[in-house]
């Protein structure tokens, strides 16, 4: 497999991130788990659910363990790994890879929790050492 197919795994869609996240919450699940879970934020029908998650395996973003009746999905790739590409790939294309500029607009947007901030200040002070 090439560099660019690897990167085209790494892409989800919407709708392939919304079960990514349920999966990285839940761990390796069912269909009909994801889908219930997803039915808690939004109406979706299970047939959809089941055919992303197909697909998703096809991509090689999703496992499917077929050893039992019940056909088990969990993710291919470490959470971190996954959303440490998508979010280079946000700075890139936003940013022009100035992740500086990044935090400066995230921080300027006035929705920062004073919690938030000095968690910020204490993460900074780590890095500083």
């Amino acid at each position: 497999m090439n560099i660019k197919d690897q990167n085209k795994q790494l892409e989800p869609t919407k709708s392939e991130l919304e079960i990514l996240q349920v999966l990285w919450e839940l761990g390796p699940s069912t269909v009909r788990n994801v889908n219930d879970e997803l039915l808690k934020q939004k109406d979706v029908n299970y047939t959809t659910t089941l055919k992303l998650m197909q697909i998703m395996a096809d991509k090689g973003i999703l496992k499917r363990d077929e050893s039992q009746m019940k056909h088990i999905y969990r993710v291919a790739e470490a959470e971190e790994k996954t959303k440490e590409h998508l979010l280079d790939k946000f700075v890139d294309a936003m940013y022009k890879g100035s992740a500086s500029k990044l935090v400066m607009q995230l921080l300027g947007n006035k929705k920062t929790s004073a919690q938030e901030l000095a968690e910020i200040k204490d993460l900074l002070k780590k890095l500083d050492q």
